[in-house]
């Protein structure tokens, strides 16, 4: 033991226990997680060693904190890339003294527990030759090593400049180091930007983007004969699980997770190169109903901005449908208040909208989100059933949840595949297969137009631009005339104008993109907004991706998606303004500003009650997700939530979210409503720096039901809160 003891005592050893700590460790997680590349190896030694330098002669009270803050960033790092794929920005940092911070999506802890405990005991250790070795002076290490984090930072920059790669940001960089980087770049931008002086930046040309183009070849000599739509959104597909885009493309990537819909894809029009514009539901579905980019900055859903319009609206692929003669109806598998729905969905022309509660079957396995895939598919061919005993044309919008987060399947399926992920993707292969199947027994696919799609992409692991890739797979009456393969760069954005191009119907000028039922002999511009980075295709061989606000590299490459491309520099200045100039422009389509705007996301319906509360995101009676909110404004919130229920009291929490993680903004942590003594709050606070991805959560349990009749928010500038003081509770929502 003494001998131990002694060995401890040695300033060798706290150099190996920080050495151990800093540089051996970090490298072999990295290994273990599957994220392996020359650059995320030499990251973590240019980290490690400039740890080193900086912690090897510091006191051991000083040191401490800032190797557990270090700790901490690396256990965040894998979780959140676990999670939504993605790593912490500077505006998550402030949640790492939140503990839910460390959690994944599921809610069930730590996704990777090992990682953390190895941190941990590395760090006991190093503690332990510091404490053993108290009052004994640590020798200077040599000169040598305090130049080896300025070689390994420049080796790092040189080689990204030089050969930069296409990894994902985990594994190139280290995560201080990828934040230390990014500020340099910020800098470096501005110094730029002050250099060139007060230019006036012209306004980028947007017809690529914005209008409709049908000067393409018709693919149909005559208007579709199909009499319905049917249009099928899957939660997070990525276009790689079909087996005609991988080969299309030359993909590397051959796990086959879908072959029952890669084989219904033999059978249709596939578009290899489809692009998703956006992250989440609400945003996809925006985009294909309604033929206009969302947000490319994680500003408040167009959707919602949508409610305080009454024109734009009328242009969205359902109200046009119902303008001639469809009936329109849309079903999904959740609950509809999530990201509001229930409001968004009639007011941009449903007839009828459809959620977890029109629903009598009963689900197979238990999932929070409302119906598994088997059980949502068995549903969804009841209500095809019924749609065609009407005399009327129909137009149905399904949506699956379950490929979201928390991944659910049955045991079989459980041990057949690696990750309960993979086995929530072979579920719904297999649930859309029986549907399908069902259909064409039906006769369904002898008159319908059937659009198979994904509303987001929760990307693959290792392929590129995964996050971005999409699908369209069309099922027509006609597909005998139609190409297997349909060459070009379409995306979301397309699809309105498609179907309306089908049948040969007028496409409002308010909508934009082309048509899949057309072949162009010319480019066309696009973009994306997905893991952080703007994306941006030109039309004319050049594919640019920037890390907001203005870094961008640029690429050689003929289309958007893409196996490779060959790069070709880099830029700042005007051209990446130019990109970033495009993305604001259609942001605003729809508002100028997101201030001075009221939305009301209450409702007289009665929403039943659950014994508890079991997931912040599921459970939500309100749809006020994801808003965005300026630097220096003020928001205003006024609630009323009443319980229907005479014998019963609701207990209501409500919380905040920036960026999924919780937000203190000084609300009680629970409330009471009664029938007698209604819930009403009025409160506001203030927004220091911009807020997005901002979201309510309004929580509640018993035994009862509750109304929320008014839950009512508005941000303005400090002195303009008398512009839209009277909040009337029965609108949809008004804009000033």
């Amino acid at each position: 033991m003494s001998a131990l003891f002694n060995r401890l005592r040695r300033p060798s050893a706290r150099l190996f226990s920080l050495t151990l700590l800093v540089l051996i460790v970090p490298v072999c997680l990295r290994a273990a997680l599957g994220w392996s590349t020359p650059l995320g190896y030499l990251s973590d030694l240019a980290i490690g060693s400039l740890l080193i330098v900086l912690l090897h002669r510091r006191a051991w009270w000083l040191a401490l904190p800032v190797l557990m803050f270090w700790g901490l960033l690396a256990v965040a790092t894998a979780e959140l890339v676990s999670a939504v794929g993605r790593l912490p920005t500077p505006s998550d940092i402030h949640y790492l003294i939140d503990p839910q911070f460390v959690e994944n999506s599921t809610g069930g802890g730590l996704a990777h527990p090992a990682l953390g405990l190895t941190l941990l005991l590395a760090l006991l250790f190093w503690l332990l030759t510091q404490v053993t070795a108290r009052g004994t002076p640590n020798p200077a290490l040599p000169r040598a090593l305090w130049s080896a984090p300025l070689v390994l930072f420049a080796a790092h920059w040189g080689v990204q400049n030089l050969w930069p790669s296409e990894a994902d940001p985990w594994r190139a960089y280290n995560l201080p180091h990828q934040l230390m980087a990014s500020e340099v770049a910020d800098l470096q931008i501005r110094a730029e930007e002050w250099l060139d002086g007060d230019v006036e930046e012209p306004a980028p040309a947007m017809t690529g983007l914005t209008d409709v183009d049908l000067n393409g070849q018709k693919l149909l000599a005559a208007p579709g004969q199909a009499r319905n739509v049917l249009i099928i959104a899957l939660e997070g597909i990525p276009g790689a699980y079909i087996r005609a885009n991988r080969e299309a493309i030359g993909s590397h990537y051959q796990e086959d997770l879908m072959p029952n819909l890669s084989r219904w894809a033999e059978r249709g029009m596939n578009t290899p190169d489809y692009v998703l514009h956006t992250h989440q539901t609400i945003r996809g579905l925006y985009a294909m109903l309604c033929g206009d980019y969302d947000k490319l900055n994680n500003g408040t859903p167009k959707g919602v901005e949508m409610l305080t319009l009454n024109e734009r609206n009328q242009a969205c692929l359902p109200a046009q449908l119902r303008e001639h003669g469809f009936s329109t109806h849309y079903l999904q598998g959740a609950g509809l208040r999530f990201m509001a729905k229930d409001k968004i969905m009639p007011h941009i022309g449903f007839d009828v909208t459809h959620g977890l509660e029109w629903f009598t079957n009963s689900n197979y396995l238990e999932f929070p989100w409302g119906k598994d895939d088997k059980a949502f598919f068995e549903g969804a061919l009841d209500y095809v059933g019924q749609l065609k005993k009407q005399k009327k044309p129909w137009m149905l919008t399904l949506l699956t949840v379950g490929t979201h987060q928390p991944y659910s399947a049955p045991e079989d399926y459980l041990e057949r595949f690696e990750t309960p992920k993979q086995a929530a993707v072979g579920y719904l292969d297999d649930a859309l297969e029986q549907f399908l199947s069902g259909l064409e027994r039906q006769g369904v696919l002898k008159d319908t137009l059937v659009v198979i799609t994904s509303d987001e992409s929760h990307g693959i692991d290792g392929v590129r631009l995964a996050s971005s890739w999409g699908f369209n797979l069309t099922l027509a009456p006609e597909h005998e005339q139609l190409p297997r393969l349909n060459k070009g760069v379409y995306g979301h954005v397309d699809l309105s104008t498609s179907i309306l191009d089908y049948f040969d119907l007028p496409v409002p000028t308010a909508l934009s993109g082309r048509s899949l039922f057309r072949d162009y002999e010319t480019g066309r511009e696009i973009m994306s907004f997905t893991n952080g980075k703007l994306r941006y295709h030109n039309g004319q061989g050049i594919f640019a991706e920037c890390d907001m606000p203005r870094r961008c590299r640029y690429y050689e490459s003929a289309g958007f998606i893409a196996e490779s491309a060959t790069y070709k520099g880099n830029y700042s200045g005007h051209p990446a303004r130019q990109i970033a100039a495009r993305a604001n422009a259609l942001d605003l389509s729809l508002l100028r500003t997101p201030l001075n705007h009221r939305y009301q996301f209450g409702s007289t319906n009665v929403i039943p009650l659950q014994a508890q509360i079991k997931d912040d995101w599921a459970d939500n009676l309100i749809g006020a997700q994801y808003l965005e909110m300026p630097k220096g404004s003020h928001t205003r919130v006024r609630l009323t939530v009443r319980s229907v229920d005479p014998q019963q009291a609701a207990y209501i929490q409500l919380k905040a979210k920036e960026f999924e993680q919780d937000v203190q903004i000084g609300l009680p942590s629970e409330m009471v409503a009664t029938p007698e003594q209604p819930l009403q709050m009025n409160f506001s606070f203030d927004n220091p720096k911009e807020r997005k991805a901002f979201s309510f959560h309004l929580l509640g349990y018993g035994e009862g039901a509750v109304e929320v009749t008014d839950f009512s928010v508005i941000t303005e500038l400090p002195g303009q809160e008398d512009l839209l003081d009277e909040m009337p509770v029965d609108d949809t929502a008004q804009s000033s």
